[in-house]
């Protein structure tokens, strides 16, 4: 199983990105997938997950300027961030916990990361 992200860049502060993270592989199911950030010197952190069914949950400090949403049929995740902060500067992680077909139980995969980085 393999996560791409694409969508990184640098931006202003107050400016808008879009994350995207596709899966593939030999997948069966995926339960959660999310965002996570690492910026540096500091440790990864939660942005934001979702369930198959739908369900969200954020980290407090983007609640309100990001969200995550995904399809199902493309086993694609994705991020909407707006009003964009300077400590919003990280490496961003797609995250998904995925079953494969040759596997009775899910396991956790990552990808490689998409910078991020507002500054002025």
């Amino acid at each position: 199983v393999q996560l791409r992200e694409s969508g990184g860049g640098l931006v202003q502060p107050g400016g808008s990105l879009r994350l995207s993270c596709a899966a593939s592989g030999s997948i069966f199911r995926i339960n959660v997938m999310g965002w996570y950030r690492q910026a540096p010197g500091k440790q990864r952190e939660l942005v934001a997950t979702i369930t198959s069914g739908g369900s969200t949950n954020y980290a407090y400090s983007v609640k309100g300027r990001f969200t995550i949403s995904r399809d199902g049929a493309k086993n694609a995740v994705y991020l909407q961030m707006n009003s964009l902060k300077p400590e919003d500067t990280a490496i961003y992680y797609c995250n998904a916990d995925v079953q494969t077909w040759a596997m009775s139980h899910t396991a956790d995969y990552w990808g490689q990361g998409t910078q991020v980085t507002v500054t002025s």
